[in-house]
């Protein structure tokens, strides 16, 4: 994901207020992908593919690091099931089978991008209190 400050129509906000007539099906996706995404390798995932672009299963394993290939299988044909990736196998032997992200995984991405501007802001203050909560 990027790390420099997101367009306006990317940009992250505080929530408004969630009103009284919240559309059951909305709440139950946003639990749902919450739920996927808060999973550490979704998130790698789309970092890797957003700046890496098109790779190989084993390249997008590689750049993500310390991932098992039974989890990044199971990862991948999730996000590929959910819309995020795009799997594309070529008809050559041996098979190849290429990783990259929808325009839907891009903007999940850019969702999320905030998460590094906030990072990049408040990381002094998180060791901070890190460092005090274990000197306790």
């Amino acid at each position: 994901m990027p790390r420099t400050e997101p367009d306006s129509a990317t940009a992250v906000r505080p929530c408004d207020p969630i009103p009284d007539d919240v559309d059951p099906a909305v709440e139950a996706l946003v639990h749902d992908i919450i739920g996927k995404v808060a999973d550490r390798w979704t998130m790698l995932i789309l970092d890797v593919l957003e700046e890496q672009g098109t790779l190989r299963f084993t390249e997008l394993g590689r750049h993500v690091g310390g991932i098992s290939q039974k989890m990044l299988t199971k990862t991948v044909r999730q996000m590929e099931c959910d819309g995020l990736v795009r799997r594309t196998v070529h008809p050559v032997i041996p098979p190849r089978v290429d990783y990259a992200l929808t325009d839907l995984g891009r903007s999940l991405g850019a969702a999320f991008c905030g998460v590094w501007i906030w990072a990049e802001q408040n990381r002094d203050a998180v060791e901070r209190a890190r460092a005090a909560f274990i000197a306790r």
